[in-house]
Formats: structure tokens, C-alpha cells, sequence
């Protein structure tokens, strides 16, 4: 117990600096000098803090493992959830938020999860302390629930490049009355600008699960589905053409759009993704996409 109240104190100690007198924690933490002594030799025999006494000078903290000082403190990491890393543009999101966050000394943990409403209730649950969607998915629920804010805009084509209209009959140019069409309501962009691109048109729109539309437009159960134009295999079997209204359109450049969610009496939250550096976390995005960096999460 003594170890565990003085690696919380240890994490805010920079390495280099002098740490607190034996005398000190004795004091604050109601201890023992033998039982803050022998605290201090366990944290050095875990290798989670490396001291050097220089003498009168006191103690300094010439190294520390900062993962492994939280854990002995109880201080967990944030765990958030974010969409499968199907695409280039999600592996370079994770890849950013891990890099940026690791080297801050927060680790964060991601879970990797498909439908924007599953993250969100996994967000009310407090399953995951944060959660990254599109800003028109956020925006969408965040009319019907007040407890939710957002924490960090990454800016347009930071989620998805473009969603487009994929016809599985190259020789038509848009959606036509009569067509079947794929619609996935856990999805919040998808079915949003499906039934706004569909406005008004005599088509049957077919519930279908996200990862199911290429099988399904390849095999004519579907005549059209929108779907993310980063899917590179869908881009090489499929036409796909620009939305024909001004209201799809519109919410599309919201769907590119990557944000951070979180509850808004979750302070402690943040607070962390408020220290995130968030140009840093879109070069190294950048860097994946092009292909000068892997990407690892």
C-alpha cells in the first residue's frame, strides 16, 4: 500500500528531478521512515523507477517506467473505441492517438468496434471513456442526449475521404426508382444519407449490415448502396458516382469529418484528450495514408 501511494506521487516527478525526502512522504502519507523505505526499494526491484542519492543534495529520480508506475498506483489508462481499421485513413487515426498519447506518458487503449451507435452505448455504459465518430453521427446524437461533447475535431476527411453512391449496373448514373438499395441503420452516416439521397424516390430500401454490401451489390441482391470510397476493392469492381442532392451532399462532408466524443461530467477525460496534440495526431495520419509510416495500434 505504501508503494502504491508513493508511485502516485513519483509519476508527476520529472526524470532528473529530485524526489521528496524520506522525511516528506513520512509526513503527507502518514507512513513510516522504514515502511517509506522499503516502499521505495520495491518500486526500484519492479524496475518501475531507477534513484540515485547524491548526498546532502537528496535523492533524484534518474529514470522511471511511467506504465508500470500507474499501474502499481491503480491509475488506469482510457480506454477508447473507435471503427474497424478497415481503411487506411482509420489505421492512421489509431496509429496518431496511440503515438501522441504514449509519448505524453498517457497511455490510451482502443477498442476497435463497427456501427456508431454500438460505440455510443458502449459510451453511456462507461464501457469506453471516449469514443471517435463521424461529426454527423455525434451530431445526431447529441439531439437526443444532453450528457454528450465534443472533445477534439480533427477536421473534414480525417474519417473518410468521401462516401459515394456504388451502382452494381455500370451503365446506370445515379439511384432510379425501383432499385433496391442497401441501407445500414446501426450505422448513423450511412442510413442518414441514404434516406436523404433517396428523398422522395419509389425505391425499396434493403436493411443490411455495412460489411455485407460488396457481396451483396456483386452478387444483385443490391442495385445501390453508399458506401466509403476509401473501400479500395469496391473501387475497382463497382461505378461509383457523386450524390445527386444538395442535402446528402451536404451532410456527406460532416460524415468525412472525425470528432472525439465523450460525457460531458467526465472531467477527468477530458482533460486528457485536451493535452493531445492534434495536428500531430493528423500528420502521422497523413504519413500512414501515404504510405511513409506503418501503422501500428
Amino acid at each position: 500500500m505504501a508503494a502504491k501511494k508513493i508511485a502516485q506521487e513519483l509519476i508527476y516527478v520529472d526524470e532528473g528531478d529530485r524526489i521528496p525526502r524520506v522525511d516528506d512522504f513520512v509526513q503527507s502519507l502518514s507512513l513510516g521512515r522504514g515502511t517509506v523505505q522499503g516502499a521505495l526499494k520495491v518500486l526500484e526491484d519492479l524496475r518501475s523507477i531507477r534513484l540515485e542519492s547524491r548526498g546532502h543534495l537528496g535523492t533524484f529520480l534518474i529514470d522511471k517506467n511511467v506504465h508500470l508506475l500507474k499501474e502499481i498506483a491503480g491509475v488506469g489508462s482510457f480506454m477508447g473505441a473507435m471503427p474497424l481499421p478497415y481503411s487506411p485513413l482509420y489505421e492512421g487515426l489509431a496509429t496518431g492517438m496511440i503515438e501522441v498519447s504514449y509519448r505524453m506518458h498517457e497511455r490510451m487503449n482502443l477498442a476497435y468496434m463497427r456501427g456508431s451507435k454500438q460505440r455510443l452505448e458502449g459510451l453511456r455504459a462507461r464501457r469506453y471513456d471516449f469514443v471517435v465518430m463521424s461529426l454527423l453521427a455525434a451530431e445526431e446524437e447529441m439531439k437526443h442526449h444532453e450528457n454528450l461533447n465534443i472533445a477534439m475535431d480533427f477536421g473534414p476527411q480525417t474519417y473518410v475521404m468521401k462516401h459515394q453512391i456504388f451502382l452494381a449496373d455500370a451503365t446506370k448514373e445515379h439511384i432510379e426508382e425501383g432499385m433496391r438499395i442497401g441501407i445500414d441503420y446501426t450505422s448513423i452516416d450511412q442510413s442518414k444519407i441514404t434516406l436523404l439521397e433517396c428523398e422522395n424516390l419509389d425505391v425499396e430500401l434493403v436493411p443490411i449490415n455495412y460489411m455485407q454490401l460488396f457481396e451483396n451489390l456483386q452478387s444483385g441482391s443490391l442495385d445501390a448502396a453508399v458506401w466509403n470510397s476509401d473501400e479500395s476493392r469496391a473501387n475497382r469492381v463497382f461505378k461509383k458516382v457523386d450524390f445527386r442532392t444538395k442535402k446528402a451532399r451536404h451532410v456527406a462532408e460532416k460524415a468525412s469529418t472525425s470528432i472525439i466524443l465523450t460525457e460531458k461530467d467526465r472531467a477527468d477525460v477530458q482533460n486528457f484528450l485536451s493535452q493531445l496534440d492534434k495536428q500531430e495526431i493528423i500528420e502521422i495520419q497523413q504519413l500512414v495514408v501515404n504510405k511513409k509510416k506503418l501503422p501500428h495500434y
